[in-house]
């Protein structure tokens, strides 16, 4: 199968099976709760991140709130939170660049974004693509880093290097959808520990599945 032609069938094929346009499973009800959920999201599981939120998201209600926010409370609320010192000390000053800089409103660009404090380019990615459709890059998390290399997508173990050979490999009109694909397959099948490659709808072309006819 020519590498086109396999890129193709690895879309159609997830597509079909978690639908063709997941989104993160973070819960969030407005553009601030959703750049607060994935700037808390690195180092941590999603479903810790939506413990720890609903009290969160009941006391904090605005990027105001962020910036004026107690270091000693903010971090109360975040205790669940791996790195919870760290990231209410960067939500804080984010929140006050955002309130200055920004009238409030979360940036709209990749590069902007990343000039916030505990901002990276996975956050970035996941908070424009989620929040305002629009697709400068690939979010790279665990998951997504695992299955790209079992697809032979790329061979690098650094995010950013295998982001880049991602957005080569596949056409830009993909890159919406491609991360949340890839986590959905690592979540259901592509497992770090304990792959279940005989229920993978890509087990006869991923060059990683050990059902697959050699």
């Amino acid at each position: 199968m020519n590498h086109d032609k396999y890129i193709t069938t690895v879309f159609r094929r997830l597509s079909s099976r978690y639908g063709s346009n997941p989104r993160t499973q973070l819960v969030h009800a407005s553009m601030c709760e959703l750049f607060v959920a994935v700037f808390l999201s690195p180092q941590s599981t999603d479903a810790q991140i939506n413990r720890a939120t609903p009290k969160l998201f009941r006391r904090f209600r605005s990027f105001e709130d962020y910036a004026n926010a107690n270091q000693n409370t903010l971090q109360r609320y975040l205790r669940s939170v791996n790195f919870y010192k760290t990231k209410a000390r960067n939500l804080r000053k984010s929140a006050r660049i955002i309130v200055e800089r920004f009238n409030g409103e979360v940036p709209r660009s990749l590069s902007e974004l990343m000039e916030l404090p505990g901002v990276g380019r996975k956050v970035g990615n996941v908070i424009l693509n989620e929040g305002y459709s629009i697709d400068e890059g690939i979010a790279v998390d665990t998951h997504a880093r695992r299955v790209a290399r079992r697809l032979r997508l790329s061979r690098h173990k650094d995010a950013n290097k295998i982001e880049i050979d991602l957005m080569r490999n596949i056409p830009q009109k993909e890159w919406g959808r491609t991360s949340n694909l890839l986590i959905e397959l690592g979540r259901d099948t592509c497992k770090a520990r304990a792959r279940e490659c005989f229920r993978c709808v890509l087990s006869d072309i991923c060059p990683s599945s050990y059902t697959r006819k050699k």
